[in-house]
C-alpha cells in the first residue's frame, strides 16, 4: 500500500468549493478562546462541505496567524461572519426554519449516536466555550441538545475535537 501524494487527492479548488452543493448545516462558534481551535473547526468545516461558520462573542475572526496555522486555508472557502449575539444568531435562523442543536451535557440530551437528522432540514450545530460550554440561554433556546458519549474519567473533549466528532457523524448521517 502506497500513501496517495495531495495531487492525486482530486480535491475542490476554493472557487469550486465556494460554488458547489453544501451540507446542510451552520456551525456557530460560541464565544471560543483558543485561536488553535477556531482554525480546527474551519478546516473540519471545509472537509465535510459545511455551508458556513457563525463567529461570536470573543470568537476572533480571520485574518490571524494563529488561526491560519490550524485552517491551512479554510477561512478562504468555508464562508464565515461575525455576529457579537450568539442568541440573536439563532432566533434569527430558527425563524427561517433552522433547527438549532446545542452540543453539550444537559438535561434529557440525546446523545449523539441517537440522533437521527431528518431528512432536508437544515442544521445549526452550536459548540461552546472550552471551559464554560454553550451559553445556558442558548441551551434554553435550542431545539435539542446533541452529547458526545464519553467513557473515561475526563469531563469534555476539545472544542476542535468535539466539532470533528459531531460533523463526521452528522455528514455521514445526511449524505453517505
Amino acid at each position: 500500500m502506497r500513501k496517495l501524494k495531495n495531487s492525486e487527492l482530486d480535491r475542490l479548488d476554493v472557487t469550486t468549493f465556494k460554488n458547489s452543493a453544501k451540507t446542510p448545516i451552520i456551525v456557530i462558534l460560541d464565544n471560543i478562546r483558543s485561536l488553535n481551535n477556531i482554525g480546527s473547526v474551519f478546516r473540519t468545516a471545509d472537509a465535510f462541505l459545511i455551508e458556513k461558520i457563525y463567529l461570536c462573542g470573543i470568537t476572533a475572526t480571520p485574518p490571524h496567524k494563529d488561526i491560519q496555522k490550524t485552517a491551512l486555508g479554510a477561512t478562504e472557502s468555508v464562508a464565515w461572519e461575525y455576529k457579537k449575539n450568539t442568541l440573536e444568531v439563532i432566533e434569527k435562523l430558527q425563524g427561517e426554519g433552522v433547527s438549532i442543536l446545542s452540543i453539550e451535557q444537559a438535561e434529557n440530551a440525546t446523545m449523539l449516536h441517537d440522533f437521527q437528522p431528518v431528512a432536508n432540514q437544515k442544521y445549526v450545530v452550536v459548540f461552546g466555550n472550552e471551559v464554560k460550554g454553550v451559553q445556558q440561554e442558548v441551551v434554553s433556546a435550542s431545539d435539542e441538545v446533541i452529547e458526545i458519549p464519553q467513557f473515561g474519567t475526563k469531563h469534555s473533549l476539545n472544542i476542535s475535537v468535539s466539532a470533528g466528532v459531531v460533523l463526521w457523524d452528522l455528514f455521514k448521517k445526511m449524505k453517505l
